[in-house]
């Protein structure tokens, strides 16, 4: 069977893709395991999603792995999570390294565990000068907070009189996000059928594609990443404009 990698233009990739990854839990349920084991068996969603954007060229890929709502799931859980994030990291440094995959982060990452906080130090430190792709996990993330700690530190700024307020457009919050620097997510895909974007990039994605699967996260490989940049390839993006305005007939 032909893949769906054969049809992708590489000249019209996403430069930055973002995925809300959903149904671990659902997926162990289904196994009649611990929710745990689905979180880790999602690793090689993870390893496939990373490896796949690394090949076809996409820039940016940001995974969020952990949100500021999270910390109320059940203390098991979130306790088995953050070894798993301190494991994995350990265990696929050599797998970025190879790929050119340079780490980062967005979220109060100050909430995490302080061997999660050494780990995460260490490897974005170690592929720092990697060139290819790079992975932003997002973690202890919300985009709520993400917006209101910006506009503390604009009114500071403000208040300081670094800052006048009819200067502050789009442009200059967006210098007070997490993701300054970083462009836009131009496709957001979510697993597992759900139809929300669970205080997700909020400001970043205001005219972001959305691509929904009801492919649970743990079973996601590149052929469904594959499908939803292909499916991403087939739309016309207007930013509010017509499709007359966009392609005037001459």
């Amino acid at each position: 069977m032909a893949s769906l990698k054969e049809h992708i233009d590489l000249n019209n990739l996403p430069q930055h893709l973002a995925i809300i990854m959903d149904g671990n839990g659902r997926w162990a349920k289904k196994k009649g395991a611990m929710r745990i084991f689905g979180h880790r068996n999602a690793i090689q969603a993870v390893k496939d999603v990373t490896e796949g954007c690394a090949e076809l060229g996409v820039k940016y890929l940001t995974l969020y792995a952990f949100s500021t709502e999270n910390w109320t799931r059940p203390k098991a859980e979130v306790d088995g999570l953050m070894e798993l994030l301190v494991n994995t990291i350990k265990g696929e440094i050599k797998t970025l390294m190879d790929n050119q995959v340079r780490l980062t982060t967005i979220g109060e990452t100050s909430q995490l565990p302080q061997d999660c906080q050494n780990n995460l130090a260490w490897a974005m430190n170690q592929t720092k000068n990697n060139k290819g792709l790079t992975l932003v996990l997002a973690l202890s993330y919300g985009g709520r907070r993400e917006i209101i700690n910006a506009v503390k530190q604009l009114a500071a700024e403000v208040k300081s009189g670094k800052v006048a307020p009819e200067e502050i457009n789009e442009g200059v919050l967006e210098n007070y996000l997490q993701t300054s620097g970083i462009p836009d997510p131009e496709l957001l895909i979510r697993t597992s059928g759900e139809m929300r974007v669970s205080n997700f990039l909020l400001w970043q994605i205001a005219y972001t594609e959305l691509f929904i699967t009801p492919t649970l996260w743990p079973d996601f490989r590149k052929e469904h990443l594959y499908e939803a940049i292909w499916s991403y390839q087939q739309r016309e993006r207007r930013f509010g404009k017509t499709s007359e305005q966009l392609n005037p007939v001459s």
